[in-house]
């Protein structure tokens, strides 16, 4: 998955002055950029917009009817910032957006669709090293990152959020007790069922608390000639070629 992460601890100074310590401009953050169009004319329609929870497709426990996400809606967007105390007269603070240079285009875009709500958004490319310092340290308050599985299991996406790992993977450094029981919940649940079930009540905790922006899931396009025969992608993208052959 490919998304922003926002760093919600509010012991942090850097979240004490900002307007994402509020979760409603977070939710704003979410619903004010058109991901549908994001990924028509800046990925060529490669991915899928991430409009469910952070728990990526392609995984068993995927369900667009358990959790549900945010889609392009600026007139909430708009709503929730008014909710939040900020209008036109009282705009909120602007918020700087890291990312790295190959994503400055993305990063680019999502801003000027989030001034349209009235979010001021300042994009700054920085090299991927000092981005990974700064998240690791939680000096990043708002930034561009991905997840990608070890293990083609929900856990793995979800252990983001433990209040008990640090900062990798945790990088927003979020804290809900309710998540967290759920979680600890699930890692001694034997039934895929029942855990997917509880998979999915964690992941939309995630989504009404917004930390992270899901921006879309990615997808890998392999190109293969037509004598080979028995090539099959994984959900790790791992190159499978065991039982390939040429005919």
């Amino acid at each position: 998955i490919e998304y922003l992460g926002i760093l919600v601890d509010t012991t942090n100074p850097l979240v004490q002055n900002s307007p994402v310590k509020l979760r409603a401009v977070r939710q704003a953050i979410n619903y004010g950029f058109d991901k549908r169009k994001l990924m028509l004319y800046l990925r060529n329609s490669i991915g899928t917009p991430a409009e469910s929870g952070f728990v990526p497709m392609g995984l068993p426990s995927f369900d667009t009817n358990a959790v549900k996400g945010y889609n392009y809606n600026p007139q909430k967007a708009k709503a929730l910032l008014k909710e939040a105390g900020f209008d036109e007269q009282h705009p909120p603070p602007a918020i700087q957006l890291l990312t790295i240079p190959i994503y400055a285009d993305l990063a680019s875009y999502i801003a000027r669709e989030l001034q349209d709500i009235g979010l001021t958004v300042q994009v700054e490319a920085i090299q991927k090293s000092l981005l990974l310092t700064q998240t690791a340290k939680n000096q990043a308050l708002f930034f561009r990152a991905s997840w990608i599985a070890d293990y083609p299991d929900a856990e793995n996406y979800l252990s983001v959020f433990y209040s008990k790992n640090p900062s990798p993977p945790n990088y927003t450094r979020y804290n809900n007790p309710a998540f967290d029981a759920l979680y600890e919940q699930s890692t001694k649940e034997p039934n895929d069922t029942l855990r997917y079930r509880l998979y999915q009540q964690m992941d939309q905790l995630v989504m009404n608390d917004a930390p992270v922006v899901p921006v879309w899931y990615d997808m890998v396009i392999h190109l293969v000639q037509p004598y080979v025969q028995n090539f099959k992608p994984n959900s790790l993208n791992w190159l499978e070629l065991r039982r390939v052959e040429f005919k």
